[in-house]
């Protein structure tokens, strides 16, 4: 089926001030760690699979974006397929022990914890459960075999439980879970595409591209793509559930081509109230239960042996936040660079001969420019350089965009 709308960028305001209906909808799922600076630049395989090409009335891109803005989706369960491939080395076991330490647990933290055990999300094909009654009610299982995990929002309580493990986590919140801060990265086709509608403007080409169906239900295809060059994001497509408005399937490549990086999408959808009984939580018998608190206290604990040792000084999160606190961002529209100063030394800028460098060499590129030498670690859709001085640059542009970046912020 032939496009429907070519170019519609009158869209950029409602995109960009989520207004209550898509606040509204956003609140239907206990969010999920899938990526970071990832979830706000995204791309598309030109086809979103589907089994049919519906026939549709004809809508453009403008009213499109208006239906996704417009939908109040609280009530639904299915099963959602996330595929996430990001290009990162193996590092053989050392990403989540740096996870482990970069969340101050020192191995002691509880394996329900949702800040460290779904970080899983951030690789490979994962198959998930979602379940909504509302702002107050949400419920995510991530499967695995004969394994599950499983987050709950019920109330004011939060619930994580390994089943592996056998154990849970138990937290507290006085607000909706689509009104908070903390635990908000996208975990479904809705997430992402909140996300991605925010860069609508007048760097971005924006048109309907046919139709399609996603989990039995017809769809139409919302295709979004950068007009500059030296972004490494290629194009999103959304596929918008015709009736409700809400997205149901979102693909990403870079502009490099190949497999998507991200490819998150219903398998099945019902929009029938969930019972109530899905919502309810018991720590089962025997199992370890671990309050939000404890594991603060814990990471206070490590911190504070960690100062003791010689050569170590004592680092708090007020001085590890002290870069970020001063973070720009240099450029516009998709080849925006973010940019802070980490407060140390930086990376040494190679030719030491040692272990440190030759393994720091193996996963980056040494580069040199007026802003003096670095090394640039790139995935395929983010790059990130880290000068000698402590300086970051990171955007999801080619390397030689960021490099030229880095240049003229000197």
């Amino acid at each position: 089926m032939a496009p429907y709308a070519s170019d519609d960028r009158t869209t950029a305001e409602p995109a960009g001030d989520p207004g209550p209906g898509r606040r509204r909808a956003a609140r239907y799922v206990v969010p999920v760690t899938v990526m970071g600076v990832a979830a706000a630049t995204i791309g598309l395989v030109p086809a979103i699979a589907s089994s049919g090409d519906p026939d549709l009335p004809d809508i453009t891109a403008a009213q499109l974006i208006e239906k996704i803005a417009k939908s109040d989706v609280e009530q639904l369960s299915g099963t959602v397929k996330v595929t996430t491939d990001l290009g990162l080395p193996d590092l053989g076991g050392l990403e989540s022990s740096l996870t482990s330490g970069a969340l101050g647990q020192g191995g002691d933290g509880s394996s329900a914890d949702p800040s460290a055990k779904l970080t899983e999300l951030a690789s490979g094909t994962h198959t998930l459960r979602v379940a909504a009654d509302g702002p107050e009610r949400q419920k995510l299982s991530l499967l695995d075999g004969s394994d599950e995990y499983s987050l709950i929002h019920n109330g004011k309580n939060v619930w994580g439980y390994d089943s592996k493990s056998n154990e849970v986590f138990h937290g507290t919140v006085d607000e909706p879970a689509g009104d908070r801060g903390e635990h908000q990265p996208p975990a479904t086709p809705k997430d992402f595409a909140e996300e991605a509608l925010k860069s609508v403007d007048d760097t971005t080409s924006v048109t309907v591209d046919g139709t399609a169906q996603v989990a039995g239900r017809d769809a139409y295809k919302l295709v979004v793509k950068p007009r500059q060059s030296g972004s490494t994001v290629g194009a999103i497509s959304i596929a918008v559930d015709h009736e409700t408005g809400l997205p149901l399937k979102f693909t990403l490549t870079p502009a490099s081509g190949g497999a998507a990086v991200v490819d998150v999408g219903f398998t099945k959808v019902s929009f029938d109230r969930p019972a109530a009984s899905t919502f309810d939580f018991t720590p089962p018998k025997g199992a370890k239960v671990t309050e939000e608190g404890a594991l603060e206290k814990e990471a206070e604990r490590h911190a504070g042996k960690d100062s003791e040792r010689p050569g170590k000084a004592p680092k708090s999160e007020e001085d590890l936040g002290k870069g970020l606190d001063g973070m720009k961002v240099l450029g516009e529209g998709w080849n925006s660079v973010a940019t802070f100063d980490t407060g140390g030394p930086g990376l040494p800028a190679g030719g030491t001969g040692s272990d440190l460098d030759g393994f720091l060499g193996s996963l980056g590129d040494r580069v040199k420019g007026d802003f003096g030498t670095g090394t640039v670690f790139s995935t395929r859709l983010v790059n990130a350089l880290i000068t000698e001085d402590g300086t970051v640059y990171v955007g999801a542009v080619t390397k030689d965009h960021l490099v030229k970046t880095a240049d003229g912020a000197k």
